[in-house]
């Protein structure tokens, strides 16, 4: 059973946007495909874990989603970076579209998406790392007994700052983005295996 590093998508590989209701609202942030590249060569599973919420509300159709995530694909692939999965998670429980509304066990911070990659993929869940700009990524993170790592891209700045305080659940290091989690994930998993 392997380490993976598991990522947040929006704030974390591509732009914080609110909701990616349109394909050209998709932009990548410039240190993604580098860090995940550095993962790849590490060989280190990395595995995109998502809320999409906004296929509950409406917002837009399951195919621009599917768009969405053949453009990553395809940015990633073209500066030798790849994905080992891609999980997401639909629901929300006040949905408009009736298909999703439910109070699921794979919306953040729930662990369902977490362990059904474990599973199919073959990862040790604590020997893990999570990165997200959100608390609640942090907090699927510590429920997985996984390593939280807080990136201050997207909303990391303001969870950091006005959230985090509060919160009981800290993450084991904050990085600028998504290029320094990496390095220290890297840094911090050769200090595991040297004991």
């Amino acid at each position: 059973m392997r380490a993976a590093v598991f990522l947040d998508r929006d704030g974390t590989i591509n732009e914080q946007m609110g909701y990616i209701n349109h394909i050209d609202r998709f932009q990548m942030l410039p240190e993604a495909a580098p860090a995940i590249h550095t993962l790849n060569e590490a060989q280190v599973p990395v595995v995109v874990v998502t809320n999409q919420s906004g296929l509950a509300r409406g917002y837009f159709p399951p195919q621009l989603l599917t768009e969405v995530h053949e453009k990553m694909v395809a940015a990633l692939a073209r500066e030798g970076a790849h994905l080992d999965g891609i999980y997401i998670c639909p629901h929300h429980p006040e949905a408009k579209e009736k298909e999703y509304r439910q109070a699921c066990q794979c919306r953040k911070p729930k662990t369902g998406l977490f362990e059904q990659a474990a599973r199919e993929l073959e990862i040790d869940l604590e020997k893990s790392y999570v990165v997200g700009d959100r608390w609640s990524d942090l907090q699927a993170a510590v429920k997985c007994r996984a390593v939280p790592v807080l990136v201050l891209t997207g909303y990391g700045k303001g969870d950091c700052q006005y959230i985090g305080p509060h919160q009981k659940v800290q993450p084991a290091f904050v990085a600028g983005n998504l290029q320094e989690a990496v390095a220290w994930i890297l840094a911090d998993m050769r200090k595991k295996a040297a004991h």
